[in-house]
């Protein structure tokens, strides 16, 4: 375990607001030590501490309703401004140290003018690709920065989950529209889950932005709050419209699915169904002839059997007749 005097602590890194690398803290660094007369501090937190919640009762500046924010487990986009801090939970994709996942997370954040503050309960893959872009120098002047940082990741990474999903779309295409059908419903199912669970939480947050500046007075957010939000509803704009072309692609695949695989199962019905009237004469005919009683026709001819069974084949026959002037073969 680590020695830190921060509950919960991931990694810090101060910045001096002029555009300068940021500088990691060690995680000896002090709940003091985070308040800064310039430039800012982003903190990374691990809610898997119970002893959070009570950290951040210090931390000067941050309202009841941030903190609630920071520490409790919903599960949807939101956005807010409370006493010019802003706070909200955005979407991630976890992170897995052995594979690629899909499955969606979630990172919560509060904004104010010297500090950010963001958490999570599991590894997230956007918060670490942004650590490591402040490794490698990227430059930061806001705190709100950060979070624009982040979900700009997010929004890279949903672009290539976009490319893969297009070409798997492709594929399943293929298979459905060769002459011998393939029920691919099962390998369309998780492309489908994941776009629909993409197009809601960025149809959230972009909703959520557009907000930003105009249900509150502007110069009570973090500096650069307001600009902050329309660069990332611009650049949300074009992957939410083709997650919304995907959706609505995997919608009509899932149809045409569904449709050639009834279409099949009604011809393999019709099948069995003229096999059924075909056979149906033949059977009352040697039904008849089965009983067990006196005066059955054909009972003392030596050809008896044989006339019986040209009479079943004259019912099959009768049979075509009728199917046939029935307009039904």
């Amino acid at each position: 375990m680590l020695n830190t005097e921060i509950p919960g602590f991931v990694w810090a890194y101060r910045f001096d607001g002029t555009g300068s690398k940021g500088v990691a803290l060690p995680a000896s660094t002090k709940g003091l030590d985070l308040v800064v007369p310039e430039g800012f501090v982003w903190l990374h937190l691990a809610l898997s501490d119970a002893r959070v919640p009570k950290f951040l009762e210090s931390i000067a500046g941050l309202p009841v309703e941030a903190r609630a924010t920071l520490t409790d487990r919903d599960t949807h986009v939101t956005l807010a401004t409370d006493e010019g801090v802003l706070h909200g939970v955005f979407t991630d994709l976890e992170r897995a140290f052995d594979y690629e996942t899909h499955d969606i997370g979630w990172f919560r954040f509060a904004v104010t003018g010297r500090l950010i503050i963001t958490a999570r309960l599991h590894p997230l893959r956007c918060i670490e690709a942004t650590r490591l872009a402040v490794e490698r120098g990227l430059s930061l002047r806001e705190p709100v920065e950060v979070f624009e940082s982040i979900v700009r990741e997010f929004e890279r990474v949903v672009d290539g989950l976009v490319a893969d999903m297009r070409d798997e779309l492709d594929t399943i295409e293929d298979y459905v529209f060769e002459v011998a059908p393939r029920d691919e419903r099962r390998r369309l199912g998780p492309v489908r889950r994941t776009v629909v669970r993409l197009n809601r939480q960025l149809r959230a947050s972009i909703s959520l932005l557009r907000r930003v500046g105009h249900d509150a007075d502007s110069h009570e957010l973090p500096a650069g709050s307001v600009d902050m939000a329309e660069r990332l509803v611009e650049y949300l704009g074009p992957v939410y419209q083709e997650i919304q072309s995907l959706q609505d692609r995997a919608r009509l695949l899932h149809e045409e699915i569904d449709s050639k695989i009834s279409s099949e199962t009604n011809r393999h019905l019709y099948i069995l169904s003229v096999m059924t009237a075909f056979m149906l004469p033949p059977t009352l005919v040697t039904g008849f002839f089965g009983m067990n009683t006196g005066g059955l026709p054909f009972a003392g001819e030596h050809f008896g059997t044989f006339l019986a069974f040209v009479l079943g084949c004259a019912s099959v026959g009768g049979a075509w007749w009728f199917l046939k002037r029935a307009g039904i073969l």
